[in-house]
């Protein structure tokens, strides 16, 4: 039996992001990767494993072609916003049982530009296929469906509006120490509160923005690490769970899969919740990221809204660091964001993030962050739980 090896994100980027007009998604997808791999210090031959979902008639056969990539191992899991966390952990398997030795995971998308252009109308439904069809008649859009399990945490548990509001409040917070994200002006709980409605009770500021962008991570077998000009984050944990595909399906709207994929992680990881330093959450709505916090084990179920409103998510001040670079709500959201969250996760361990860098209480650089990614209507869950080199 081959000895599994140890695994590790050596290589970390974003392309342009934001607002970017002029580059189409296969553009951002070899922007970020030529960078990750830049990062890395590596060159792209060592690349025998690929993994991308989102673009192409056969993705990610099509991207890979793009840039020049043949792999022997493949991954086009796609499961919504956790495609990347789940794609992370499979990856590092396959690493770490010989099946590959560089694994390199990209995304791109223009979803901003192309609204802006005509090209494709905002998403407001998945289709009217399989068992969607019971929903979609009746006006259940992607939003309503994060919005009414949102009101049943509320009914369930008395967690208040202002305490989602708070959720929006700290991500602005923490995007304004971040120069690459989109919206940095801080907002308060009365500006949340006073937007325009979106899905009863989301206003505009708790949805996520729309944006284009792309991102690259690299994970490598340990024996590469001595050649990376980067230090090294380890893969000490990871779990995935499915829920459900249609609402009426889901056994407990304040319960998402990250209660499963969470605890696996945690436990193969080794780690307790109260040992993180630094948590990168799925946010394309702030119901995400309260629920997701409470389903990971940082408090108990109903306790969200209590321990949201208090500033612990921030950057400045803040017990648990979240989203860091002010998430979907701020920085950026070009669809599938779930590899953002491992970028961003990856260089808070390194300690490149500059003014919104986490320091622990004696100054140190965070040990330990997670990163855990929600894909549907909480229909999916990816956890990963990160080492520092």
């Amino acid at each position: 039996m081959v000895a599994r090896r140890k695994v590790a994100v050596v290589g970390a980027a974003l392309s342009d992001c934001g607002r970017v007009d002029d580059a189409t998604p296969y553009a951002l997808h070899a922007q970020a990767a030529r960078r990750a791999l830049a990062d890395a210090g590596l060159d792209r031959t060592l690349v025998d494993g690929f993994a991308s979902a989102g673009l192409g008639t056969l993705a990610p056969v099509e991207v890979a072609a793009y840039l020049g990539l043949r792999p022997t191992w493949v991954d086009s899991t796609s499961v919504g916003g956790s495609t990347w966390e789940v794609m992370a952990a499979h990856a590092a398997d396959a690493i770490a049982a010989g099946h590959a030795r560089a694994v390199l995971l990209v995304y791109g998308s223009t979803a901003r530009a192309d609204v802006r252009a005509g090209r494709r109308t905002g998403t407001l439904s998945f289709g009217t296929r399989g068992p969607l069809q019971f929903e979609v008649p009746y006006g259940h859009t992607l939003i309503a469906k994060y919005a009414m399990a949102a009101r049943r945490h509320m009914i369930e548990y008395g967690t208040t509006i202002e305490q989602l509001a708070a959720v929006a409040v700290q991500a602005r917070a923490n995007a304004a120490l971040n120069p690459e994200a989109m919206f940095r002006t801080p907002v308060t709980v009365d500006e949340v509160l006073s937007g325009p409605m979106i899905a009863d009770p989301f206003t505009k500021l708790h949805c996520c923005v729309r944006s284009d962008g792309g991102a690259a991570v690299l994970l490598v077998a340990e024996e590469y690490v001595r050649d990376c000009r980067t230090s090294p984050v380890w893969v000490l944990g990871s779990g995935e769970s499915v829920s459900h595909a249609a609402m009426s399906e889901w056994p407990d709207f304040t319960v998402s899969p990250a209660a499963v994929s969470g605890r696996l992680a945690f436990e193969r990881a080794g780690v307790r919740p109260s040992e993180i330093d630094v948590a990168e959450i799925y946010d394309a709505f702030t119901y995400m990221t309260l629920v997701t916090l409470e389903d990971l084990g940082f408090c108990a179920k109903g306790e969200g809204g209590a321990f949201v409103e208090k500033g612990r998510l921030r950057v400045e001040g803040g017990e648990l660091p979240v989203n860091t670079d002010g998430g979907g709500l701020s920085a950026q959201h070009p669809g599938m964001r779930g590899l953002f969250l491992l970028v961003e996760a990856v260089r808070q361990l390194r300690g490149e993030c500059g003014q919104r860098q986490v320091r622990r209480g004696d100054g140190t650089l965070p040990r330990l962050a997670v990163a855990s990614g929600t894909g549907g209507w909480f229909c999916s869950s990816g956890t990963v739980v990160l080492g520092a080199g």
